[in-house]
């Protein structure tokens, strides 16, 4: 049996993730969110709000004595208000980290406690964002939470390897983890940006753009292309990646 926790299952490119890996009766799916849009034999709901620190601390794992895979899709992510430093709120500030970097960050952390023991497939994936490596302005919480989630997937891969070559501490398979941006998907987080103040965001017009000339991928085939990427990860050559390397 196949185990896959995800969280931000309630829209978007989680749900549509969600939704296709029910599609294989050998997987089960576990969403983590604040609310339920799914409705599964094979589909558990975790009720947790990413932006609150102390329920993300006491969110545990299941062990799973069947499990041939186990995967860890750090997907939830906001953008929050795009305005430059120095016009944002301080608690919005806060909140977006949490759910961008804090979240992820300590989900991976149990997630490897936990399974540390686990003769699984063990897989982290998190969702990253061309914005974690240009900088956009109006973006600076969003673009600096995303580079973190790409230092702390290297840094995870980097601990992986030293394990490696320390038999007497490798006695269970190691784990795996990748970071994968998933390019401009039509989300709700486009509609917040095309809402921006140009006099906050000088590439609004270029995201109004993307959705006029039909620049936006779907994440129905976004989530696929995600999941045929995943199905042998020994292909996988690098922690940081796009889906569009894999054209």
């Amino acid at each position: 049996m196949n185990y896959y926790y995800i969280t931000g299952t309630s829209r978007g490119i989680g749900k549509a993730f969600a939704e296709h890996l029910l599609e294989n009766p050998s997987n089960r799916v576990i969403g983590i969110s604040r609310n339920r849009s799914i409705e599964h034999p094979n589909y558990k709901h975790s009720y947790l709000d990413l932006t609150d620190v102390k329920a993300i601390t006491e969110f545990k794992f299941d062990l799973h004595a069947n499990a041939k895979k186990v995967y860890l899709i750090n997907n939830a992510g906001v953008l929050g208000f795009i305005k430059p430093i120095g016009k944002l709120n301080a608690a919005t500030i806060i909140k977006n980290y949490t759910v961008n970097l804090i979240a992820p960050t300590v989900l991976t952390n149990a997630f490897i406690q936990c399974y540390d023991s686990t003769d699984a497939e063990k897989v982290i994936v998190n969702i990253s964002s061309g914005a974690g490596k240009s900088p956009i302005d109006g973006w600076a919480v969003y673009c600096a939470s995303k580079a973190g989630i790409d230092m702390l997937s290297r840094v995870v891969d980097m601990e992986q390897k030293i394990r490696a070559k320390k038999p007497q501490e490798n006695i269970h398979k190691g784990f795996h983890i990748f970071s994968i941006a998933p390019g401009v998907v039509n989300t709700g987080m486009q509609d917040e940006i095309r809402a921006a103040q140009k006099e906050d965001f000088s590439r609004l017009e270029d995201f109004i753009g993307y959705k006029v000339n039909n620049q936006l991928s779907e994440p129905e085939f976004v989530s696929k292309k995600y999941i045929n990427i995943l199905a042998n990860v020994n292909n996988i050559k690098d922690v940081l990646s796009s889906i569009k390397d894999y054209d």
